[in-house]
């Protein structure tokens, strides 16, 4: 929780994208963030931190129009309408938190936390959406309010970490490329010719992959589509209501 002495030296202002790009170079994704809707940055007031112009920035964007966990966690509040109803409702009622960048010196004091819940009730939108595979190690999101829905695995990704342990590299084995592919180069006939015809099939639904070589480049694409699927996280804003289901054939 961030202290209270901290709090009064802080403030929350609405931003432009200028202030993103100050701090873009912090995020792991530093492209263009794509159609926003609102930003918000945190500032330090007058002589509070000598040098600074901005610890935070908060970036709200437009939600994707399809997602599982969405439906799951709304009780299927979007499902069953046609694709113009629902895109529609969708953005009448639905933000997604599309970069969240703390200033490294500030990082560890709960100020992500702090920048998400404060400024959820300002987008002034019945649902605020979220999700992230590194919030599994800092969960800010959750402390900002915020549920959290977990995908289950795919049902290939299972099947191609059981094909791993058939050859003998176990789960904690794929987080380096370099060694499972020494690993598989390794291996008797029978075996890689198993493994072979598990990556043919695990590549069928990713285009012209699923024809690429024996290589170090395609053993770090499959390794890096076996990775945890992201946490959907969701914030009801009890202020703003939902679009009425009744009136959506109305749109």
């Amino acid at each position: 929780m961030l202290k209270c002495s901290l709090s009064k030296q802080i403030q929350i202002n609405e931003g432009k994208y200028d202030d993103y790009k100050i701090l873009s170079k912090y995020h792991y994704r530093s492209e263009r963030t794509g159609p926003f809707t609102n930003i918000f940055v945190l500032k330090p007031k007058q002589n509070s931190f000598p040098g600074t112009t901005t610890i935070g920035v908060i970036v709200y964007s437009m939600p994707n129009p399809c997602l599982e966990l969405r439906n799951i966690a709304t009780d299927n509040f979007f499902v069953g309408l046609d694709r113009k109803t629902q895109i529609s409702l969708l953005n009448k009622s639905v933000r997604r938190i599309s970069r969240l960048i703390i200033e490294p010196r500030f990082r560890g004091l709960g100020l992500a936390a702090y920048l998400v819940r404060k400024t959820m009730p300002l987008v002034n939108i019945p649902i605020i959406e979220a999700s992230g595979v590194m919030c599994k190690v800092n969960p800010f999101l959750e402390k900002a309010n915020m549920a959290a829905y977990k995908a289950p695995p795919k049902v290939s990704n299972i099947r191609m970490k059981e094909a791993f342990e058939v050859i003998g590299i176990v789960d904690s084995m794929l987080i380096n490329p370099i060694d499972v592919h020494r690993d598989i180069e390794s291996l008797g006939t029978n075996k890689r010719n198993f493994i072979e015809n598990e990556f043919r099939i695990f590549l069928k639904s990713f285009g012209n992959k699923r024809y690429s070589n024996h290589s170090l480049e395609r053993t770090k694409f499959i390794l890096t589509r076996l990775t945890e699927r992201p946490i959907y996280y969701i914030w009801f804003n009890q202020d703003s209501g939902l679009v009425s289901r009744d009136s959506k054939d109305n749109m």
